[in-house]
């Protein structure tokens, strides 16, 4: 089964949370009382965003976090990669060099197409994407609309 962590699945929470009140800062307390997430796993996907240059940190009696850069420009793909790693759906096809089988096998280049496109995919988020409840129901009626959503 293929499946994001849950602290991937909080961060993006986390992340919403910010582009849904990006005025200002917002401390760790706040954020876990808003998400319901424990304010010890908050504090923990707060430092990774940071590090990971998605979040700024303001230090001081009035500090916390804020967004670095727009919801418009910071991808889901971004926010995977940085709390996860890079996304491979099989060792080949997250980094050359980890399979036995690289060299002779004969599915790897569909594995790295069928890779490409869950990143691609993932890409075409953003984060002011998420932030908006009714991004299932648009992308599918968009889909539908396109012929390319089978509905049974």
């Amino acid at each position: 089964m293929i499946r994001m962590s849950k602290l991937t699945d909080y961060g993006t929470l986390v992340m919403t949370y910010l582009a849904r009140h990006s005025a200002g800062v917002h401390n760790a307390a706040e954020i876990a009382a808003a998400t319901q997430i424990s304010l010890p796993t908050v504090s923990k996907i707060l430092k990774i965003l940071a590090k990971e240059s998605l979040l700024v940190s303001h230090r001081g009696i009035k500090g916390g976090y804020s967004l670095a850069r727009a919801p418009e420009s910071i991808t889901l793909m971004e926010i995977i990669d940085a709390i996860e790693g890079p996304i491979g759906l099989t060792e080949c096809s997250s980094s050359p060099g980890l399979c036995e089988q690289e060299t002779s096998c004969s599915v790897r280049v569909n594995w790295m197409k069928i890779n490409s496109a869950v990143r691609q995919a993932l890409t075409g988020v953003t984060l002011a994407d998420m932030a908006q409840p009714t991004l299932a129901v648009i992308n599918a009626d968009r889909l539908y609309a396109r012929g390319r959503v089978n509905v049974v």
